[in-house]
């Protein structure tokens, strides 16, 4: 097995490039927001271990925000973001990345604040690529060369099966006899692939093995110490929930527009959000600490299709910005942006007011968990204004969804098997 891996290049850009470096970044794409797969500056279609990109420029507008809570509002910078999903360690993906799109890499990273021509390219990336506070998989393993193996396989014996047949009993086993006997000839033309997974790496269950042992060990050494605190904790969360603002108005008609001009282009959707942590080290430490749970649990427990009951995302972070002042969301999702919307409301609010309750101005909450999200409209006011708009975002496997990679998954498991009963059989040509 391949685990996958992640990198999030953040740097603050010179001032005056904003202009010049946008206009770059459309230059990558072949319709809005959406990557040219071999575009000249990042050619994101050669690299076959890379599943999903984006370049994205997050600014400070919604630090307004602070004013209305009469503190000061900090002068940051306008970033860019560059981050990716791939197969394998990302440094090692970064050194590739250096070594065979560094032109295009240094055209744009010329535009950030420090960069000169003359440093070494792959020591920048990883000097400012920012360790997250959080990741999720939606299945751990999974390669792009898998994905596209398995679709393929699954386009060829789409193509061979007879159409509009009803198939039962024995004839079932003896035409997946015929298209094994076909895909067999297929792979040994080379036509097909269907390359058997790499081992997993040594180091990697080493790493995630100590990780799955040591958080909860930390959390039973601290334990006595939380029940202590515990009535002052719950003292200190009950009166800043009925005391923070709410700052959830109704979208701008422009932004929402330039949000929903870059979505539905696939089957695929991409999502980026950026807001404010509310003031004070009590929600800093809390959101701190409920990032650790959430990334334990992604890594050990949601590592097999779903996130809680959500079975859209491809992948997900979360990372936080400027000293943990801000925190900001990544996912690409399958499906529309009401549909996801949807989903998180009526499966797992509890879980976005869990983290996001400590943002700024979200819909006040009850004992962490209640309210908040399920307070519909002023929720999809408050993301929609958190959502950033998305200058470059490549997919691997455009027009597949989950569900699909679940399919050809079960029809390439099916395929080599070595037996099956008359029902399996049926079962398994339906999928075709």
């Amino acid at each position: 097995m391949t685990p996958q891996s992640h990198f999030m290049l953040i740097a603050p850009l010179a001032a005056g490039h904003e202009s010049e470096l946008r206009a770059l970044l459309a230059s990558m794409n072949s319709e809005p927001g959406m990557a040219d797969a071999h575009n000249a500056v990042l050619p994101f279609g050669d690299f076959e271990r890379l599943h999903f990109a984006r370049l994205v420029l997050l600014d400070d507008a919604l630090q307004i925000d602070l004013e209305t809570l009469g503190l000061p509002r900090p002068g940051l910078p306008t970033y860019l973001l560059f981050m990716g999903d791939c197969d394998g360690p990302a440094h090692e993906f970064l050194g590739h990345l250096a070594q065979r799109a560094g032109d295009g890499l240094r055209k744009v990273f010329s535009h950030c604040k420090g960069f000169a021509t003359s440093d070494d390219l792959l020591d920048w990336m990883l000097a400012h690529d920012q360790p997250l506070a959080a990741n999720y998989v939606n299945w751990v393993g999974r390669t792009v060369q898998q994905v596209r193996q398995e679709s393929a396989l699954q386009r060829a014996l789409a193509a061979r099966a007879p159409r509009h047949v009803r198939v039962c009993g024995a004839a079932a086993r003896t035409l997946r006899d015929e298209l094994k006997s076909f895909v067999r000839t297929e792979v040994q033309a080379g036509r097909l692939m269907l390359t058997p997974p790499e081992p997993t790496p040594l180091a990697w269950q080493m790493t995630n093995l100590a990780h799955a042992l040591l958080v909860p060990l930390i959390g039973l050494a601290l334990l006595p110490l939380l029940i202590v605190l515990l009535p002052l904790l719950i003292y200190q969360l009950r009166s800043r929930e009925l005391s923070d603002p709410e700052i959830c108005p109704r979208p701008q008609t422009e932004a929402l527009s330039a949000l929903q001009e870059l979505e539905d282009r696939d089957v695929t959707n991409q999502y980026t959000a950026l807001g404010a942590v509310k003031p004070g080290l009590f929600r800093r430490w809390l959101v701190t600490v409920l990032l650790v749970l959430i990334d334990y649990a992604c890594r050990h427990v949601f590592t097999r299709g779903h996130l809680a009951r959500v079975q859209t995302i491809h992948f997900a972070r979360w990372a936080f910005l400027d000293n943990k002042t801000r925190v900001v969301f990544t996912s690409n999702y399958d499906g529309s942006h009401q549909g996801y919307m949807d989903d998180f409301i009526n499966k797992v609010s509890w879980g976005l007011n869990l983290v996001f309750s400590n943002g700024l101005g979200w819909p006040r909450t009850r004992w962490l968990i209640l309210g908040g999200a399920r307070l519909e409209q002023r929720f999809k006011h408050f993301q929609r204004r958190h959502q950033v708009p998305t200058q470059v975002w490549y997919k691997a496997y455009p027009g597949l969804t989950l569900v699909d990679l679940k399919r050809n998954h079960c029809i390439r498991d099916g395929l080599e098997r070595e037996q099956m009963t008359e029902a399996q059989a049926i079962a398994w040509l339906k999928l075709l």
